[in-house]
């Protein structure tokens, strides 16, 4: 586990080099002050995004309960529930949250970014 990137993975890289290259500048990232300690986050808009890693979150197609024994299953478990409590607590603040999984960044960067900026532009329209 000690290989396991918390930051900087490739399919959290990938997507940053396209957000800028679209032009999406401003964001934070490995906010340790907000719950979650989302992955991006452009404060001045309250969006965070989070780029999950299907087996660590416990996406169905990636993880099996109890196919790799009881602690896995418990981790599996304590990740998926610390990001819901996350989830709540973010949009209790004010905080538009997207979650992205990561071979959904990999195979369909497009939607991704698309989710991203209909948020930005959501929060944006508001405040004119």
């Amino acid at each position: 586990m000690s290989r396991i990137r918390r930051r900087d993975t490739k399919p959290e890289l990938l997507l940053r080099k396209a957000l800028w290259a679209r032009g999406f500048r401003g964001y934070r990232l490995d906010l340790a002050g907000l719950p979650g300690r989302p992955d991006l986050a452009w404060m001045s808009r309250c969006v965070t995004v989070f780029v999950d890693g299907a087996f660590w979150h416990g996406h169905p197609s990636a993880y099996k309960p109890g196919k790799s024994g009881a602690y896995w299953d418990e981790k599996i478990q304590r990740n998926m529930q610390r990001d819901r409590q996350a989830d709540v607590a973010l949009r209790a603040m004010g905080w538009t949250v997207i979650r992205l999984w990561d071979f959904e960044v990999r195979k369909n960067l497009s939607g991704c970014l698309a989710r991203i900026e209909n948020a930005l532009t959501a929060v944006k329209d508001e405040d004119t």
